[in-house]
């Protein structure tokens, strides 16, 4: 019980850290929360869900086309509603505006498919695996190792490529990034199509999992992921993985030993709990700032 409980926790604690991956990328560069990251999450997994559906495409391409579709719309949404405000205004209209877009997705989601959840089709055959008294599916293998596949290949990118060079130095000291001839925007452009398209990898794992999606998913995965990410420490790319881990295997644990009810409570009061005893989170750093 306990190991396939683990397990489901892990499962599900990919998706979030994969969300939360997106949320600490952006904030260690600009030191924005994207709050309209959970929409992307979603509209990722409708996106698959249509490829899949509508033009018959197998489940890696169509993860592969929602992928590249959250690409273009995370570099639209911020081209068109964080662009214009950098240091031009106070970060408080930033948030504002993540907010607006934020309700304009999901809302657009609504009037485009409804509001009631949408089955996903089966379209992976699931074979049970036991091993001893643990119990684990093939669908699980593909979503742990795919997830793993993917945040291996971001610390890949970050540490040894130049564009990753690029972030980690715009990360450091955004102004200093530009003074040097780095395009600025670019960086913050490509680092929003990275967080979106892991988004929308989880979405699509998420509704291949659960076998739904619905308009509103995105609300309740984004602030747990967002929890996710300040548990581990916000702005770190290991502590976003690590905690989406942890808070899913946390919010498994609470379902399975204590109640349902909980499910959802648990990530806020983990938050809360951080925010108290270590707000730097897991693997952040205390800041000291001169005034």
């Amino acid at each position: 019980m306990f190991w396939e409980q683990l397990l489901n926790g892990l499962t599900l604690g990919s998706t979030y850290a994969l969300i939360a991956l997106g949320y600490t990328m952006v904030y260690g560069i600009i030191q924005l929360i994207n709050f309209a990251h959970g929409e992307i999450y979603m509209f990722g997994a409708f996106v698959g869900l249509v490829l899949v559906t509508v033009f018959g495409l197998n489940i890696i391409v169509a993860l592969v086309g929602a992928m590249i579709f959250c690409m273009f719309l995370g570099m639209l949404i911020e081209r068109i509603a964080y662009r214009p405000l950098r240091g031009k205004s106070s970060r408080l209209s930033a948030l504002i505006s993540a907010i607006g877009v934020s309700i304009f997705l999901s809302t657009l989601m609504v009037l485009i498919r409804g509001p009631n959840t949408t089955r996903y089709p089966e379209i992976i055959k699931i074979t049970t695996y036991n091993i001893g008294s643990i119990s684990i599916s093939s669908l699980q293998i593909i979503i742990l190792a795919l997830a793993t596949l993917l945040m291996v290949g971001l610390q890949v990118m970050i540490k040894k490529t130049r564009v990753g060079m690029a972030m980690r130095a715009c990360s450091q000291d955004l102004e200093a990034s530009y003074l040097m001839g780095i395009n600025v925007n670019r960086v913050i452009s490509f680092t929003f199509a990275v967080g979106s398209a892991l988004a929308a990898a989880g979405g699509v794992m998420v509704g291949v999992y659960y076998n739904a999606v619905w308009p509103y998913m995105g609300l309740m995965a984004g602030l747990k992921a967002f929890a996710a990410a300040v548990l581990g420490g916000i702005g770190s790319i290991p502590g976003a993985m690590v905690g989406g881990l942890t808070l899913g295997v946390l919010e498994i644990f609470g379902v399975a030993y204590l109640s349902s009810s909980y499910k959802d409570a648990i990530a806020f009061a983990i938050l809360i709990l951080v925010l108290i005893i270590r707000p730097q989170g897991i693997f952040g750093q205390k800041k000291i700032k001169k005034v």
